[in-house]
């Protein structure tokens, strides 16, 4: 018998994967908890052979727990769900070598069948999830696009851009157009952040 624990902190969703699991003959839910403190707690007391956990929670987060458990060398398998296709998240995942990194939206059936493969020793990482994120991160912005981004990163407008790299107001323009559309983003701001965080300027 497989015994696993489920740390997520919506309560309608932590309820429900409990009860699809433990319909299973071979799974046993031994706990719960909404928060990620009172997890890492019941798992070092309880032991379960799989750890289920949501990757954001209160006091502690899914990959704080994990880190944790790594520290204290328990025996045991992880899964990481999440609803966010972040590079930052996922790196820390792999580095805390976890078991499993799964959407949070994933067929039950594959919820079930990664327990499976885990047990035998794979490691699983959700192909959609990754496929998001190495998209997310390929620079799609050109030379002179990251140049007129580095201008409006320090403040200026868009004559003054158009100043300093000796173009034309609405050459400047069309360019910033572009970064925004490239970015998926409505202000310069919102594309001064997605570049950042996928460290396409410094």
């Amino acid at each position: 018998m497989t015994t696993i624990y489920i740390a997520e902190d919506q309560e309608m969703l932590n309820s429900a994967l409990s009860a699809i699991l433990d319909l299973e003959d071979d799974f046993e839910i031994v706990g719960n908890a909404t928060d990620g403190q009172t997890a890492l707690q019941q798992i070092i007391k309880l032991k379960p052979d799989i750890a289920i956990l949501d990757i954001e929670m209160p006091k502690l987060t899914g990959l704080n727990v994990a880190k944790e458990l790594r520290l204290l060398k328990q025996d045991i398998k992880i899964i990481i769900l999440t609803t966010f296709a972040r590079k930052t998240y996922f790196e820390a995942a792999v580095s805390t070598n976890i078991n499993a990194y799964l959407l949070k939206d994933s067929p039950t059936d594959k919820l079930i069948e990664t327990i499976h493969k885990i047990l035998e020793g794979q490691t699983i990482y959700d192909s959609n999830l990754v496929s998001t994120i190495l998209t997310a991160v390929k620079n799609p912005l050109t030379n002179q696009e990251l140049k007129i981004m580095n201008e409006f990163a320090q403040g200026k407008n868009t004559q003054d851009i158009a100043n300093s790299v000796f173009l034309s107001n609405g050459t400047v323009r069309n360019y910033i157009s572009s970064i925004l559309s490239k970015t998926g983003t409505h202000s310069r701001i919102e594309a001064l952040n997605v570049a950042k965080k996928n460290n396409w300027i410094v």
